[in-house]
């Protein structure tokens, strides 16, 4: 079973993303696997992500690229908009899945088998959290272990 948690009521999904993505990098310990991280959204959204994972930080470096690029098999961070990629399913590495975006997978049970832990990011728009909700029963109604962080009490 995977385990997914709910990112929900977040302000700024994009800021969120990249704060998210550096915590989930960075807590690698000495000698272990880099933990690796697809995120998939729409086009238009993970092209602004694209940038702002390059600025966001005057400290940090976040090695990303788009699943489609030549490099990907060799970088930690993956960005694409489809859940079934054929790309995807030729990397060697699938730790961790965050999801931007509103609509549902439609092969849930794939998606959980390649990715032991699938964070869900969910704003405070109305169509967001709504989808967010649609999601979050489709995944309780396989019976996964959800966990849902509410960012409005922080």
């Amino acid at each position: 079973m995977a385990r997914i948690d709910f990112h929900s009521n977040v302000s700024d999904k994009l800021e969120y993303a990249c704060r998210l993505t550096r915590k989930i990098w960075s807590a690698t310990l000495v000698g272990e696997p880099v933990r690796n991280i697809v995120m998939v959204g729409e086009k238009a959204v993970l092209k602004k992500l694209d940038e702002l994972l390059w600025t966001f930080s005057a400290v940090d470096f976040l090695p990303h690229c788009f699943i489609e690029d030549e490099g990907a098999a060799d970088t930690p961070i993956l960005l694409t908009d489809d859940f079934s990629s054929p790309a995807l399913t030729q990397l060697p590495h699938a730790d961790v899945m965050i999801h931007l975006g509103m609509r549902m997978p439609k092969d849930v049970a794939a998606l959980v088998a390649r990715f032991p832990r699938i964070v869900e990011v969910v704003t405070v728009n109305d169509a967001e959290r709504l989808a967010g909700r649609e999601r979050y029963k489709a995944y309780r109604d396989l019976g996964h272990e959800l966990h849902n962080f509410d960012q409005s009490k922080s």
